[in-house]
């Protein structure tokens, strides 16, 4: 399989994984719209992803909900690694019918052609998230199980009381890492477009004769993410704010977790999904396994630029988002032999250096959050 489409490819992930894989020695086609939200406003000129891998690859301008641009980018292609989608849990949530089309909507588009049409696709791995198992995974020592609490609701965060529930349970719960088996329950529209993506993808190609591989990433962090989009990348998001000399504004206790997976590791797993014969009809989570706080990650992101500015742990919640979540990498270190290279001192390390040698961009993260307001998501 040596001619490979890349959906997103002018992306933070999709740009990254086709300069490796091009060294490697594939042909790369990439399909791309060059989102003015993330390339700006004028994309083949100033947009570094896009300029990273112009004339490098074979790229076709144009969309994954349009069949001809489907066509056209199919042609000749051993695999496709669908990448291209609307991201972020807060815009999801009133974004709501061009999230359904663009996630879903695509995702069937390109199994329809894959059913109904000629092609040599033998592969196809796409991109969940680690958004589809809403509040994640938890151990309850007073019923010596495995529970999964359901999504906070606003009763609670309203009152400052921000740690997941369950019922009949007293006991604080313990956080444990999220397995492939967990339940699926998102809490946001945009993890429920990629529950479904994945569902497609795994119950379509099989029946093909197509290698199915998803992969569920954690939050994907490094050197070339967009600063200049407030919706997703909480570190971008950040180091912005930072540079402007604005203050950081920590939603809920900032106790919140997360995941923080560097780039370099995401596209080690992502090449593996494509050669290792053995991930076909797996879904993998890819992270690092530890769980990072977001008090710890303002700081260090404060520290590390230099900058000093206020830090104030507010209170305030996005209805959708999630109290804690972290992968358990077992399955995808055990079929797949991936192994995170990346700790997060080193990671953060790696990506305040190339922050430090961009143009400091415009914050609009104040703007972001009034939209959320303004539809009541944002407390």
């Amino acid at each position: 399989m040596k001619n490979i489409l890349i959906t997103g490819g002018a992306g933070f992930i999709g740009s990254n994984l086709a300069l490796r894989l091009i060294d490697k020695g594939y042909n790369i086609t990439v399909l791309d719209n060059l989102s003015q939200q993330i390339h700006g406003s004028d994309p083949v000129l100033t947009s570094p992803l896009y300029q990273s891998i112009k004339d490098k690859v074979t790229f076709v301008k144009g969309s994954v909900t349009n069949k001809e641009d489907w066509q056209k980018a199919l042609n000749g292609v051993d695999c496709v690694v669908h990448l291209a989608a609307e991201t972020g849990t807060g815009q999801s949530m009133y974004d709501i019918y061009n999230y359904v089309n663009v996630n879903i909507g695509a995702t069937a588009l390109l199994l329809d052609i894959l059913t109904n049409e000629k092609h040599q696709v033998k592969r196809v791995v796409v991109a969940e998230s680690r958004a589809i198992y809403g509040e994640g995974r938890y151990f309850s020592e007073e019923l010596n199980t495995f529970v999964y609490p359901e999504e906070r609701t606003e009763d609670f965060l309203s009152k400052g009381d921000f740690e997941v529930k369950y019922q009949g349970v007293t006991k604080p719960l313990e956080l444990v890492g999220t397995t492939e088996d967990s339940k699926i329950h998102p809490t946001s529209v945009y993890g429920i477009t990629k529950q479904v993506q994945g569902q497609l993808v795994h119950l379509v190609c099989p029946k093909l004769g197509i290698d199915a591989v998803s992969f569920r990433y954690q939050n994907v962090y490094g050197p070339g993410q967009s600063l200049s989009n407030p919706y997703t990348g909480i570190l971008s998001i950040f180091s912005t704010r930072i540079k402007n000399g604005n203050g950081l504004n920590i939603f809920e206790d900032g106790k919140e977790t997360r995941d923080f997976v560097y780039i370099n590791d995401v596209v080690d797993a992502t090449i593996l999904g494509i050669e290792v014969k053995e991930a076909a009809g797996h879904a993998f989570n890819i992270g690092t396994g530890v769980a990072t706080d977001v008090v710890t990650l303002a700081n260090t992101l404060i520290n590390t630029y230099g900058v000093d500015v206020p830090v104030t742990v507010s209170g305030n919640y996005r209805l959708g988002d999630i109290r804690h979540n972290f992968a358990d990498i077992t399955l995808a270190k055990d079929i797949l032999g991936y192994e995170p290279k990346w700790s997060f001192e080193k990671g953060i390390g790696e990506f305040a250096k190339w922050v430090n040698e961009q143009e400091i961009q415009e914050d609009k993260y104040d703007a972001s959050i009034q939209e959320m307001k303004d539809k009541g998501l944002y407390k």
